[in-house]
């Protein structure tokens, strides 16, 4: 079997348990608005725990990391939405990476948190995969399919957009919701028809059960947004807070880095970490594209609001809302300025 996103390490689940045994309720879901200068300094004797693997293995490879003005007290990788927001809940992390929707989640569920950091992408990162021997050969055939879904992660944002896209409703389709680590254990038995899937677990997928008919589905749907984002407790102590700001410049710089460095980055991430071919790993840096940080938060705002209206339509996190309340606009330029003016998306 492939290899999956690696899951939250035995602390980290450990730590979820134990919250999740706590039942210590929700929040509220008014959304708290930060005015404070952040800090340009941070404080002796700040740490975060940062879920943020990609930016880990960018910094170790570039020899970066030691350079960090705080100290990182883990690196969890903790990919999926929902289980950020477990986390950010048990106090478990403090600033991870996520698509757009992972806020909408958790502002519907009563976790006040904020976007200090955004990434525009426009080519679309997910391909739709069929299980092996499914007779699903091109998006006009979903009516009717059993289709993985995640409301809370990108790959949901995907399903709900590419539909609309076909003119189909939740009464043409069987959405099953899953967290994405299931999507290709669902897959490969057949529990489902199409699964919303992004390299580098795509290739993996198409490598073991491409042979036994399974296959890849382009669809025109984009999410728009990687973002970094933290929760609003945690964005209010003013040592974690300037710890933050700090740490969205080696982001951006990072991502950069891997951009123009693509062998090393191939050989770090792709066989080394992720354990795909290096001739795999090229395909697809090359098919990536290049990082983009808006100096203006603006077109990311419409973006999100148009996903808060997509998923309140279709009957997922409560009532639509101002999505410019996910974003604490203190951070808007400390990405971007930090790369060069070929990586600032001029986006208003």
């Amino acid at each position: 079997m492939p290899r999956s996103v690696p899951s939250p390490s035995r602390r980290l689940a450990a730590l979820l348990a134990a919250f999740a045994l706590a039942g210590t309720g929700c929040a509220s879901s008014a959304s708290t608005q930060l005015t404070a200068q952040v800090s340009d300094t941070v404080p002796a004797g700040t740490s975060l725990s940062v879920a943020v693997h990609t930016t880990e293995v960018q910094l170790k490879s570039a020899g970066e990391v030691g350079k960090l003005p705080f100290t990182v007290r883990d690196w969890p990788v903790v990919p999926a939405g929902p289980d950020v927001i477990q986390a950010f809940r048990a106090h478990a992390v403090d600033i991870a990476t996520n698509a757009g929707i992972p806020p909408i989640q958790a502002h519907g569920t009563g976790l006040d948190a904020k976007i200090v950091a955004v990434q525009w992408k426009q080519q679309p990162q997910y391909v739709l995969a069929t299980a092996p021997g499914s007779d699903v050969h091109a998006l006009g055939d979903l009516r009717g399919k059993k289709i993985a879904f995640s409301p809370g992660q990108a790959q949901g944002v995907v399903v709900l957009r590419t539909l609309e896209q076909q003119g189909l409703t939740k009464d043409d389709v069987q959405l099953v919701e899953l967290n994405s680590p299931q999507f290709l254990t669902s897959l490969q038995a057949g529990q489902v028809d199409v699964a919303p899937l992004a390299e580098p677990t795509l290739t993996k997928y198409l490598t073991q059960f491409g042979p036994e008919g399974a296959r890849g589905i382009v669809t025109p749907a984009v999410d728009a947004l990687t973002i970094l984002w933290a929760p609003t407790d945690v964005l209010a102590d003013p040592g974690k807070a300037a710890a933050i700001k700090a740490f969205i410049p080696f982001w951006s710089r990072s991502q950069v880095w891997a951009w123009e460095n693509p062998d090393a980055w191939i050989d770090a991430y792709y066989v080394k970490d992720q354990q795909v071919s290096a001739a795999d790993g090229r395909r697809i840096v090359d098919t990536s594209e290049k990082p983009e940080f808006p100096a203006s938060w603006d077109a990311a705002i419409r973006w999100e609001q148009e996903t808060v209206d997509l998923v309140s339509k279709w009957g997922y996190f409560g009532h639509s809302f101002a999505a410019a309340d996910l974003f604490d606009r203190r951070f808007e330029r400390v990405a971007a300025d930090a790369v060069a003016p070929a990586y600032q998306g001029p986006r208003s």
